[in-house]
């Protein structure tokens, strides 16, 4: 029997609700992911009607969701799952199948399929095709669909070009094409979704037609690497650039480890127009093998990293550091001022912090989180990695933790460190997108309002210790107000969930298998 001619809605929420803030009116549109540009041009691959729409947060809701679909594809992460959620209901009220992929589904799959009739985990062609040619409503708990492994190959740049293409027409200034080179990643980060997806390039054959495609559609076009650590095989990408980019003709930005970022390797990097870097700093006591420092801890960490990132911004001119609040290894305020030694050591980079977030399915380690107790009832909409910690930290007192968090965001934000970086930066479009970003941020205001929260209203303080389920009024306004309009449309339950649904999910499978 021939297939069924589909009405596909593709949807990728990269802002979970209504914002007007400038920094996001610049970048919002280029962080768009790549997978839902893929499962768009797989649908038409298949003779499919398609959809696609990039939410940015400056989209009329009810225009983006007007036109009736039969299947509507959702991507999201864990931070606008309650948006993915009150979207699915809307659609499903009007008869549709709901399908949810991408970070969330595979993290949360359980308490997902409560609101999705599909919910993916590695997709590949094969299974976007099975759900297709079933698309059938599965109520009241969806499925759980997944590859065994990662797709090997994915639509070339010009076959996905007019999804990337209506999603660039909305950035205004700047704007960056997303490509990949590879899946998964080598390092073991206890912390990280891809520290247990095996490490897997794709082809770069494949690369250099995108690449040379890309330079008949933009004069001199930013491509931005979403490899989980770009340059495991330097060489390989590095000779595949070169093959087909003339010097000059095009910008890069990636994410990157420094122990990929020797010097002879950013000369290269630098001839090859890398625009910009983001490697992880994460702790300065763990993780010496990811930034080259050894078993150097502390101080001696933090010159050794201060004087490599230096040498990084003589080659590239766009840095940002990454840190993670609250790791197990941290105790006292010391973590917190060695972060600020390295910001007057590295004036030049941009630091970015998150606090440690146990991502459900995300890692091994949110198994211990959760066996310990640890885990706290955080909606998924406040798991960005700044709004809420959903772990208890190990060494602190939540008053305590806040407290160092707040005044190193400060630090890190104060009039002086932005114009010592305004100063150490090189190049307009580096110095004005580091300017806009530290002013336009209200993280250190947040965190002080938690912070008095936790001392003045018993209610939060219950909350952050585990004695109570119920959300505190300060958090639950919070999400009623960035969700705007779809809040009413948020199925009952869906705020919260089980946060320990991983070791559930776990303890049950070894029962089984014993």
């Amino acid at each position: 029997m021939p297939k069924r001619r589909l009405r596909i809605t593709v949807l990728d929420l990269v802002s979970k609700g209504p914002t007007r803030q400038k920094f996001r009116r610049l970048m919002n549109a280029n962080t768009a992911s790549l997978m839902p540009q893929v499962i768009a041009t797989w649908c038409e691959q298949f003779g499919h009607d398609v959809r696609y729409i990039c939410y940015t947060g400056f989209e009329d809701i009810d225009t983006m969701l007007a036109d009736p679909c039969d299947i509507v594809f959702i991507g999201s992460f864990s931070r606008s799952a309650q948006t993915a959620y009150a979207i699915s209901n809307l659609y499903r009220r009007r008869g549709a199948v709901t399908v949810l992929g991408g970070p969330h589904a595979r993290c949360y799959p359980e308490d997902a399929a409560l609101y999705f009739d599909y919910v993916l985990g590695f997709t590949d062609k094969p299974v976007l095709d099975e759900i297709l040619r079933e698309a059938a409503p599965l109520r009241p708990v969806g499925r759980f669909v997944s590859a065994a492994r990662q797709p090997t190959e994915l639509p070339l740049l010009e076959e996905r070009w007019k999804f990337v293409a209506e999603t660039l027409a909305k950035a205004p200034l700047l704007k960056f094409v997303p490509m990949i080179g590879s899946m998964g990643c080598p390092y073991t980060c206890s912390f990280c979704i891809d520290s247990v997806v095996d490490y897997q390039p794709l082809s770069f054959d494949r690369i250099r037609a995108d690449l040379k495609f890309l330079q008949t559609k933009m004069r001199r076009p930013i491509v931005a690497w979403h490899d989980p650590n770009f340059g495991v095989r330097f060489n390989d990408y590095m000779t595949a650039i070169e093959d087909v980019v003339p010097k000059g003709r095009m910008r890069f930005i990636a994410e990157s480890s420094l122990s990929l970022l020797s010097e002879p390797n950013l000369k290269r990097m630098q001839r090859n127009g890398f625009a910009g870097i983001l490697p992880g700093i994460e702790s300065w006591y763990e993780l010496g093998n990811k930034s080259k420092t050894g078993k150097s801890v502390g101080m001696d960490k933090v010159r050794q990293v201060a004087a490599h990132v230096n040498t990084i911004l003589r080659y590239i001119p766009t840095v940002q550091t990454n840190f993670v609040l609250g790791l197990d290894c941290d105790s006292g305020a010391e973590p917190f001022e060695l972060t600020k030694r390295f910001i007057d050591l590295a004036p030049g980079a941009y630091p970015a912090f998150s606090l440690l977030t146990a991502y459900g399915a995300a890692a091994p380690l949110n198994l211990d989180f959760q066996r310990a107790g640890r885990v706290l009832p955080f909606p998924h909409h406040l798991l960005d990695s700044n709004h809420a910690m959903n772990v208890r930290p190990l060494h602190y007192d939540w008053f305590e933790f806040y407290g160092l968090a707040e005044d190193l965001t400060l630090y890190a934000h104060s009039r002086e460190q932005m114009w010592r970086r305004f100063t150490a930066n090189r190049g307009v479009t580096t110095k004005a997108m580091n300017l806009v970003r530290a002013a336009s941020s209200g993280r250190a205001k947040f965190q002080g309002r938690v912070k008095r929260f936790l001392r003045d209203d018993p209610t939060v303080r219950r909350f952050f210790d585990g004695e109570t389920n119920v959300l505190p009024k300060l958090y639950h306004n919070r999400i009623r107000h960035q969700m705007g309009p779809l809040w009413d449309a948020l199925p009952e339950g869906a705020l919260m969930h089980d946060q320990n649904a991983y070791l559930k999910r776990h303890e049950a499978a070894r029962a089984a298998a014993e």
